[in-house]
């Protein structure tokens, strides 16, 4: 019986070191991917302003988009901004971004939202 349990254990410790190895060659891209685009979203954050202000502008006019885009694009410019700095403060967790897009130029003419991040 202890035989079969040894055995086992070893059989179990290989095939975790099999599965880790075979993952581990994306680790660091996956961690310098998150990192990026942590820093990209922390500076160009602000950038959320005149975008919000252009999408809600041509959805439901100059004056929406001069009040209500603008309350918008701060509220998106803080959500993005943070998301970044989580970003980097936790870039060795690979997880996939708060913000959607993840790159403020990505689809400029796409509103911004927020979701759970997931583990990628």
């Amino acid at each position: 019986m202890k035989k079969i349990i040894q055995m086992l254990i070893i059989i179990f410790a290989i095939s975790l070191a099999v599965t880790n190895s075979a993952l581990a060659h994306q680790y660091p891209d996956k961690v310098v991917e998150k990192l990026g685009n942590g820093l990209a979203n922390a500076v160009t954050g602000v950038a959320e302003i005149p975008k919000a202000i252009s999408i809600v502008g041509n959805k439901d006019g100059v004056i929406h988009g001069m009040t209500i885009g603008f309350i918008t694009g701060i509220a998106n410019a803080v959500g993005r901004s943070l998301s970044g700095a989580f970003d980097i403060a936790t870039f060795l967790i690979p997880t996939t971004s708060f913000v959607k897009p993840a790159y403020i130029w990505e689809d400029f003419s796409r509103e911004t939202t927020f979701v759970e991040a997931k583990m990628r």
